[in-house]
């Protein structure tokens, strides 16, 4: 839905949005133009009714509170959709610089399954604003291809990363995760093969398990909740749907000011 003048209106308290509202709309408070922008916004039915419950000077925490409440009512009613999710921030860490902790969020995408498919990561080092990378843009993949390709690519990176800390990658792909650190080794005693058919996208799997079994004891590999807000999560997601965008085959970095401004890009 656009956003038009009659619906900013009745949004608005005192002719102002309160912060949770700026952030679904993706636009900044401090910006004195901030009404032209919000009405060139485009933004889903739920983020519209969660623009009205939201109206108020309300505190932060009940403006969370009003969010958190309604997703409770998507889940109860077992409705996926897409709905402003509050980012919840990487903690800073009192970590010093030669004790290098590497955190590598990976994701994948697909317009359609199948469909032009992508593949994005978030690389946190220590305090550092996050290193984002974007490709592997597939014009006939599926979301399995996509989140294998960006488990894929985290993997090389760690192996190209020399730090004496453990390296901890991130993905929200059980499917990816399996697939590498848990039914390969028992469809790899069986000469690649399973039990009630073929293995989709095994070249790949091979590969990942390959350089898994490498490198191993020098990282972790952890399940995140999709789409729950946690950052490193949501700025992969969204460098996965900008590799569909841009059809970048071969990764690149994306050059960003604002963290904000990533997390306001489109996402599916």
């Amino acid at each position: 839905m656009n956003i038009d003048k009659n619906f900013l209106e009745l949004i608005t308290h005192n002719n102002i949005l309160n912060e949770s509202q700026f952030n679904i709309l993706g636009v900044s408070n401090d910006n004195p133009n901030w009404q032209e922008l919000a009405l060139q916004k485009d933004i889903s039915k739920n983020d519209i009714n969660l623009l009205m419950l939201l109206k108020g000077d309300f505190t932060k925490n009940i403006q969370e509170q009003i969010i958190k409440n309604y997703h409770t009512v998507l889940e109860h009613n077992n409705i996926n959709a897409k709905v402003y999710t509050p980012t919840i921030k990487e903690e800073n860490q009192n970590i010093e610089d030669e004790k290098e902790h590497i955190k590598i969020y990976c994701d994948g995408a697909c317009s359609g399954n199948p469909g032009n498919a992508g593949s994005g990561l978030a690389i946190y080092s220590n305090n550092k604003n996050p290193v984002l990378l974007y490709g592997a843009f597939i014009e006939n993949g599926t979301n399995n291809i996509a989140e294998l390709n960006a488990l894929l690519k985290a993997l090389i990176i760690a192996s190209q990363t020399k730090s004496e800390n453990k390296i901890s990658i991130f993905a929200d792909s059980k499917y990816a995760i399996d697939c590498i650190t848990t039914w390969a080794y028992s469809w790899k005693k069986n000469a690649w093969s399973k039990k009630g058919g073929e293995i989709k996208n095994l070249e790949l799997i091979q590969e990942a398990h390959y350089l898994y079994e490498k490198i191993k004891n020098k990282i972790e590999i952890i399940h995140v909740k999709g789409h729950s807000g946690v950052e490193g999560n949501e700025l992969a997601d969204r460098m996965a749907v900008n590799a569909i965008k841009e059809k970048n085959e071969a990764f690149a970095t994306y050059n960003y000011e604002k963290i904000e401004e990533v997390l306001s890009l489109k996402s599916y």
